[in-house]
């Protein structure tokens, strides 16, 4: 089991990117004793404050890998991001926050200012491609687009790799330090604009013969379709890619249908999760055709 560390970060400096991402890079004593894994999409949680100049009420690390806190306090509020950059020598921490109204997260990053400060944990990551591969395509959307691009910037040596990314317009494009041998293309539309197209780009996409991997990052209903795709229709092996819903549309509403199940429903759909005899393939199978039977 990895260790699982809490660290009190700071702010040192934000950057607007673009109208719809803000840049926040982290530093202080409390990165002492960070571990980044290297690979482009880790992803952490992020301990917020309740007040936005105030300090963050950190958990503590259990002995599991999680974390839990005193009896008695209110937990902070917390969200889950990639790390856009890590920079062992200046001990500094870049985190891009898409932003938008509402949210948390959203509505911090938005009124960020230097001194203030967050939580994090220990980052951990998902894309893990065969050493074989000759090829990859990365697919995502603005939440996916940080760890996309870090992917792509440090894609294999001799890796042919492809990244598309959808944004909301030509407005929200950021330049990307591709590897040799990395192509860039961008599409605009969907993230919560209208509908997302990453389904039908990645349906649509010509996938050489050769041993490949394809990683994908969006919203959570398109990213189902996509690993049917691979898991049902083109039945290639688990190894062969990493889908991943980063985001849910109108969670809010989602949120309010998945609290009105009976309890008996949620608890089966925690229990899923809970069964070390299956792998967990098959598993992500029946628990996204409960989801869909509930209307989820």
């Amino acid at each position: 089991m990895s260790v699982n560390l809490i660290h009190r970060l700071e702010v040192l400096r934000t950057e607007r990117l673009t109208p719809g991402m803000v840049r926040v890079v982290f530093g202080g004593d409390g990165l002492d004793g960070f571990v980044s894994t290297g690979v482009g999409d880790e992803y952490l949680r992020i301990f917020f404050p309740l007040d936005q100049r105030g300090e963050p009420t950190l958990p503590f690390a259990t002995d599991d890998g999680h974390w839990d806190y005193p009896e008695g306090v209110e937990p902070a509020p917390m969200r889950t991001y990639t790390v856009r950059g890590w920079n062992e020598a200046s001990r500094e921490l870049t985190i891009d926050f898409v932003v938008h109204d509402g949210g948390v997260a959203a509505a911090w990053a938005l009124a960020v200012q230097a001194g203030d400060v967050v939580g994090v944990n220990t980052p951990r990551a998902l894309y893990d491609p065969p050493a074989d591969i000759t090829w990859q395509l990365l697919v995502a959307d603005a939440t996916g687009l940080p760890a996309a691009a870090r992917l792509a910037e440090n894609a294999p040596a001799g890796v042919r790799t492809r990244i598309v990314v959808e944004v909301a317009s030509p407005a929200h494009e950021q330049p990307i330090a591709l590897s040799d041998g990395a192509e860039l293309h961008w599409v605009h539309g969907g993230n919560g604009h209208g509908p997302t197209r990453i389904e039908e780009i990645v349906r649509a996409a010509d996938l050489p013969s050769e041993p490949g991997y394809v990683w994908v990052a969006g919203e959570t209903k398109a990213t189902r379709g996509i690993r049917r795709l691979f898991r049902h229709e083109l039945r290639l092996p688990p190894t062969a890619y990493k889908i991943v819903g980063y985001w849910t549309e109108n969670a809010e509403q989602w949120r309010e249908r998945y609290d009105a199940l009976s309890e008996a429903d949620q608890d089966r759909l925690a229990a899923m999760w809970d069964d070390d005899s299956r792998a967990i393939e098959d598993i992500e199978d029946d628990y996204e055709a409960e989801l869909e039977k509930l209307g989820l």
